[in-house]
């Protein structure tokens, strides 16, 4: 089935995306145009329309983040009528009032469950700060957070990425 309008999928239920503000789409646009500068092949950057598929023991999810990278051919969910991937290496949220919790708690904790994931990057829409969780071997997972006038480091892709540009243009102080 499709529709006009984006829905994730969290463990058996269906929601209706909202759309940002424009803050927020300045902050995705920008993530995704430095990222797609310095992303080399064969890693390819993709923006909020390609979904996401997450398993855990208690959870599944299907989700729009807001950027993702994929290093090697596209790892499609079987009988998706759409492209699902299920082999991001890495995956960019932006936090929103409504969607700070489920980005960094339930999120966090379904995509720390997709076997090529090797960061997972939070970008706050209340300060520059800049949260990556980076998988260090296995089941093991490091954080590093990154504040205004710094940088974020993403040893996936082996790039680094300056935290004012990420929030070039906008009112986040």
């Amino acid at each position: 089935m499709s529709s006009e309008m984006k829905h994730e999928f969290l463990d058996g239920e269906i929601w209706v995306m909202a759309g940002g503000s424009e803050d927020h789409s300045k902050i995705a646009t920008n993530t995704i145009g430095l990222l797609y500068r310095v992303v080399q092949e064969p890693c390819f950057v993709h923006g909020s329309d390609l979904r996401i598929y997450a398993e855990t023991e208690d959870l599944a999810i299907a989700t729009f983040p807001d950027a993702s990278v994929i290093c090697g051919p596209l790892q499609q969910h079987e009988g998706s009528p759409d492209a699902t991937a299920l082999n991001p290496t890495l995956l960019v949220e932006v936090t929103s009032k409504s969607t700070e919790e489920y980005d960094t708690v339930t999120k966090l904790e379904c995509y720390r469950a997709i076997p090529a994931l090797r960061e997972y990057m939070i970008v706050s829409h209340r300060e520059r700060r800049v949260t990556v969780h980076a998988r260090e071997g296995g089941d093991t997972w490091s954080t590093r957070v990154a504040m205004r006038g710094g940088t974020v480091e993403l040893s996936s892709i082996d790039v680094r990425l300056n935290v004012d540009e990420i929030y070039r243009g906008t009112t986040v102080k």
